[in-house]
């Protein structure tokens, strides 16, 4: 199975370089979107061996994985796993992915950081399983961890719908459209690494973003 790794990232100076040596030592085919950095980052990406395209100035997470989703479905993967850039997703954790996809039996396979979330801030924590229970209520299917960005798709499922957002509420949009169309949303557990990087959540704008981005969803259901 052909499977490219799909990394958004936005002044990951610190992290990208190693991340994407220790992804292409498996032999993994990595694209890196720099969503208009300033410290380097393209650079220590190309340098460990990644393909990168960028952004000149930062346009969202969400806009960057729509970029990278195109440039995937047009050069013939099966599948895409997408990481954050900033060091947290463990590559050892990407043969679950791989072997869950292999089975052909979901669609999309979250990580899911909930089930052992050792470490993880206890706001954050909250809020995770907040959304992870709205969106697995909006979806009609539960939803382990949806706010993960540690994710495999099969590039079959990116080609039923279009994606429009451009923040972080891409990762409801993807999950909520696939669940329309009953395409299987499946999990496995990941650790999550925390170190001294900043989370570039706002905890504010991005709750309003998400609220306003699910209110369209609902209102578009009732009117369907």
């Amino acid at each position: 199975m052909r499977v490219c790794i799909l990394i958004p990232a936005h002044n990951e100076i610190r992290a990208i370089g190693v991340l994407v040596t220790t992804l292409r030592a498996q032999n993994l085919e990595v694209l890196v979107v720099d969503d208009g950095s300033t410290d380097g980052t393209s650079d220590a990406a190309k340098n460990a061996g990644a393909v990168v395209l960028r952004n000149e100035e930062c346009k969202g997470k969400g806009f960057s994985l729509r970029q990278g989703f195109n440039w995937v479905l047009n050069r013939g993967y099966q599948g895409v796993v997408t990481m954050d850039g900033d060091g947290q997703h463990d590559p050892e954790d990407l043969s679950k992915f791989l072997a869950k996809a292999e089975s052909k039996e979901c669609g999309i396979i979250n990580g899911d950081r909930l089930s052992n979330a050792k470490g993880m801030p206890l706001l954050r924590y909250t809020v995770n399983c907040l959304m992870s229970w709205i969106i697995s209520l909006v979806c009609k299917q539960k939803i382990a961890d949806s706010q993960c960005g540690y994710r495999y798709i099969c590039c079959d499922v990116l080609k039923y719908f279009e994606l429009n957002t451009d923040g972080f509420e891409i990762e409801s949009e993807l999950l909520i459209k696939a669940a329309r169309r009953r395409i299987k949303i499946d999990a496995v557990p990941v650790k999550t690494i925390y170190g001294q990087e900043l989370s570039k959540v706002r905890p504010v704008r991005d709750t309003i973003k998400f609220i306003q981005f699910l209110t369209k969803q609902l209102i578009g259901d009732k009117r369907q």
